[in-house]
């Protein structure tokens, strides 16, 4: 860095106090007095910003607790972004792989994170869904159900979307909790718990190149799980489509090719 002009090396200097003000001292010729200001702006800016977009998180910790998060990000993570609205997603991918633990940590931590940014996420993807050849009313069994690319399917460890100061589970449930999270053309967001099958369903429909029916993909998933009554599965298949249409899950469906 010695080679860079003075104002850069300064610059750097100053944004390496900013970032870890406990361990790397202020750069010269700056009154103590502005810099504090610096450091208590920059500090509650990025504080306020993730409490705001991670709100159960935040009411789980206590300030100190959040307090420590928050300097531990500032200090050991290199953001690829240099917007301010992107810094959830850069807590996130801190929080999944540079944090060091503490032993008061919830075993949910990451979990919970990246179930609260998803919400986000989602809310402001661009993605669009193309609805040309599309019966937003067609027949979810005899044609092809489209999924929407604005739903998106997580698998997670612990219940997430239950947690809360009155609900915070040590162990994780007995078998994975499926969650769709969507977004609906009023651009609203909605989450719904799925069970397994469900779950297998919609990735059947999302991985359907071949473009079987929906009632084609319900008797092969009958047979990829040994249920023995296949006509009860597409029955009950039937209701779990119709259900996710109208949340705008699914699109509604194409004519088979």
């Amino acid at each position: 860095m010695a080679d860079l002009p003075e104002f850069q090396q300064k610059q750097y200097a100053f944004a390496a106090h900013i970032r870890d003000p406990d361990n790397v001292p202020a750069p010269e010729g700056i009154e103590d007095r502005r810099m504090a200001i610096y450091r208590e702006l920059f500090f509650n800016n990025i504080r306020n910003l993730l409490g705001n977009m991670f709100p159960v998180l935040r009411k789980l910790h206590t300030d100190d607790q959040w307090h420590h998060k928050i300097r531990q990000f500032m200090r050991r993570h290199r953001a690829e972004t240099p917007y301010f609205l992107q810094l959830p997603q850069e807590f996130l991918a801190f929080l999944q792989d540079e944090y060091e633990e503490q032993d008061d940590d919830y075993p949910f931590l990451v979990e919970l994170a990246h179930y609260e940014y998803i919400e986000l996420a989602l809310s402001v993807s661009e993605d669009s869904n193309n609805l040309d050849g599309i019966d937003t009313d067609g027949d979810l069994l005899h044609q092809v159900p489209v999924k929407s690319v604005l739903a998106w399917v997580y698998a997670y460890r612990y219940p997430v979307h239950r947690i809360k100061a009155d609900f915070t589970p040590q162990e994780p449930a007995e078998q994975p909790v499926f969650l769709a999270v969507y977004r609906r053309s009023d651009d609203t967001v909605g989450f719904l718990e799925l069970n397994p099958i469900t779950a297998r369903l919609l990735e059947a429909i999302e991985d359907n190149d071949a473009g079987h029916t929906g009632e084609a993909l319900l008797r092969a998933l009958a047979q990829e799980i040994n249920y023995a009554d296949a006509d009860a599965l597409v029955a009950h298949g039937a209701a779990a489509l119709e259900e996710m249409r109208q949340l705008e899950i699914l699109t509604g469906t194409r004519v088979p090719d």
